[in-house]
């Protein structure tokens, strides 16, 4: 693979980079009923990406192909509505890779960049919540050393499915 390039967003990719979200977790919808699909598109779709001080950050090689990108939002922000508090900390939400980019390491890349932002930012956690049915996003953050915060769990649907909270410590 070439060589992987993060940056901002422009302002006129967040529409591609919404339906390239939508693409990127398409593979849930055999997983999901129609009620949890709806609302896990509406919000992959939604404007809360254009929020103030919100990061859209899309990795894309050296020609230009965007491959991926996450949403990091932050601190204090009711970054997941009235599902949970307003926390502390920065949040990383709609980490997508395109299918035939996975397993290139670069769901870690963007996730590693938001570590760095939230760093520089001068903040010693970053938080993000999963749902319970994405088990390779739950392995790919526990690998890079985010703990469940279970006080911080939500069910947006009423159907089983748990929204689970990860906090990573940035103190060390």
């Amino acid at each position: 693979m070439n060589q992987i390039v993060l940056r901002d967003a422009a302002q006129d990719e967040i529409p591609m980079v919404r339906k390239q979200r939508l693409q990127a977790y398409q593979e849930y919808t055999s997983i999901l009923n129609s009620f949890h699909w709806e609302a896990l598109s509406g919000t992959l779709s939604s404007d809360a990406d254009l929020e103030t001080e919100v990061d859209v950050i899309i990795a894309e090689t050296t020609e230009g192909i965007i491959l991926g990108s996450v949403v990091l939002f932050p601190a204090k922000t009711m970054a997941y509505g009235d599902w949970t508090d307003a926390l502390d900390y920065p949040e990383i939400r709609m980490l997508a890779v395109n299918p035939e980019a996975r397993g290139k390491g670069i769901g870690k890349k963007l996730v590693n960049e938001c570590v760095r932002r939230t760093k520089e930012k001068g903040f010693t956690k970053i938080g993000l919540h999963t749902g319970s049915f994405m088990t390779n996003a739950m392995k790919l953050y526990e690998g890079m050393g985010f703990k469940r915060t279970p006080e911080y769990d939500f069910e947006p649907a009423n159907d089983g499915i748990i929204v689970q909270a990860y906090v990573l410590d940035l103190s060390s």
